[in-house]
């Protein structure tokens, strides 16, 4: 593959039964960019990636004899989440998705460890994270805050 983009170390990649919804939904909630759409002869997704900021995730739909399943195959359960680390605007981040019909599953709040966090589920059952720092948090105030032991902290 030629290098169209600079990619991080990984990415994500996530299924879903209608692959282009999820293009136009997580363009439309999350504002993430097409990066690259592949379309196969007969129509259906090839492949796919989605830009944001410096990240990158694919979107994909069924591929033979690639096994995978998604939220609706699992009566809802989720086995992965995917995690946005926005440098600012989390609020209004979360008003937009709710607004395209997000479900938020968990509201934005504040962590003890200096991120403000919120959690959404797509159409497809999907459970998407955002955070955006707050404040800086030293591993002993964190510690202090959640009654955790925290190691690797740096």
């Amino acid at each position: 593959m030629s290098n169209t983009s600079p990619r991080p170390a990984f990415g994500s990649a996530i299924y879903y039964r209608d692959p282009f919804a999820a293009l136009d939904w997580l363009e439309n909630a999350f504002g993430f960019k097409r990066q690259f759409v592949v379309t196969s002869p007969d129509g259906t997704l090839a492949h796919s990636e989605m830009r944001f900021e410096d990240g990158y995730v694919m979107i994909c739909g069924g591929w033979p004899g690639m096994p995978y399943t998604s939220p609706a195959a699992l009566e809802g359960k989720n086995t992965q989440s995917v995690h946005v680390q926005l440098k600012s605007g989390l609020d209004a981040h979360c008003e937009r998705a709710r607004k395209a019909g997000a479900k938020i599953v968990r509201e934005p709040a504040d962590q003890f460890y200096g991120d403000r966090v919120y959690a959404a589920c797509d159409p497809e059952g999907h459970i998407w994270s955002f955070g955006e720092t707050v404040r800086e948090v030293t591993r002993e105030e964190a510690e202090k805050a959640s009654g955790l032991k925290i190691d690797g902290w740096v």
